[in-house]
């Protein structure tokens, strides 16, 4: 790990996207300590103030400041994206190596769930999902890790069919392996590179999913700062403030950069064949 970690940074996108990434994971774990104010703490005399030494993003319509909503808000960004993308990944990897290594029977089964899933928009799936069963951040996740099943598993279904007939998988099945065994020793550690490319590259768009969704109203329920709801207020007062809209964007921005970079770099130095083929 610490090899591939210095890998990454002697490229120099790969080590930007590295320090926007430790960046922004810091300033989550640490947002009790590095954010000024209480989050959520009322002090409407302070209303709506420009970014000052005091606010340094300013503050919105109740008077809450800006700057520790934001970090208080990738601690929930984070959350969701790291938790839904490891369920995920988890429930991904399973169904896609029984689907690759499996009967033509179970594989075609697991190939519908993957296909009636993947048949309703993201979006509209979320949405009809959080109004049925109300918003939380528990149903974010779940309508998360539910829609990003099937991008995980086929990629690890094409991964496992690639290495399926090779020579050590038919030593190990002549020597009697289980298929337990082959599974988790041979096939798993072949397919884990590209599954963690695609995993680095899909926590920005699940961050963008969690906030598009608090910016409906119906992510995670107020007084909790996440970034969606922090873009709402500065839509509904746009006319009066544009602060609360950049404190918002920016960490979005951000995120997406970091992410998007460092995936980038993962996959040229794990796969780069993957990089001639584009």
């Amino acid at each position: 790990m610490i090899l591939l970690l210095k890998r990454i940074a002697r490229e120099p996108m790969g080590l930007f996207g590295l320090v926007l990434v430790v960046l922004i994971i810091l300033s989550a774990l640490f947002a009790s300590v590095i954010a000024p104010y209480d989050p959520i703490a009322l002090n409407i005399k302070e209303r709506l103030q420009d970014p000052s030494i005091n606010h340094l993003l300013g503050t919105d319509q109740l008077g809450r400041d800006l700057f520790s909503r934001v970090l208080y808000g990738g601690q929930v960004a984070l959350k969701v994206a790291l938790i839904s993308i490891a369920s995920a990944l988890s429930i991904g990897v399973v169904l896609g190596m029984l689907a690759g290594f499996g009967p033509s029977w179970l594989d075609n089964l697991i190939m519908l769930f993957f296909d009636t899933i993947r048949s309703f928009p993201t979006v509209m799936f979320a949405l009809a999902a959080v109004a049925l069963v109300g918003p939380s951040l528990g149903m974010v996740i779940v309508v998360i890790v539910i829609t990003s099943i099937p991008n995980y598993g086929r990629v690890i279904r094409t991964q496992t069919l690639t290495i399926k007939n090779n020579e050590f998988i038919q030593a190990e099945r002549v020597m009697g392996a289980s298929l337990g065994r082959i599974l988790r020793v041979h096939v798993l550690p072949n397919v884990m590179g590209p599954l963690m490319i695609l995993a680095s590259m899909d926590i920005p768009t699940v961050v963008a999913l969690e906030a598009g969704l608090s910016f409906l109203g119906m992510g995670v329920k107020p007084p909790t700062p996440s970034w969606g709801s922090i873009l709402n207020d500065g839509y509904t007062l746009i006319r009066n403030t544009p602060w609360p809209i950049i404190a918002g964007s920016i960490p979005l921005i951000l995120i997406t950069l970091g992410f998007t970079f460092l995936g980038e770099s993962l996959r040229d130095l794990i796969d780069p064949k993957l990089r001639k083929n584009l």
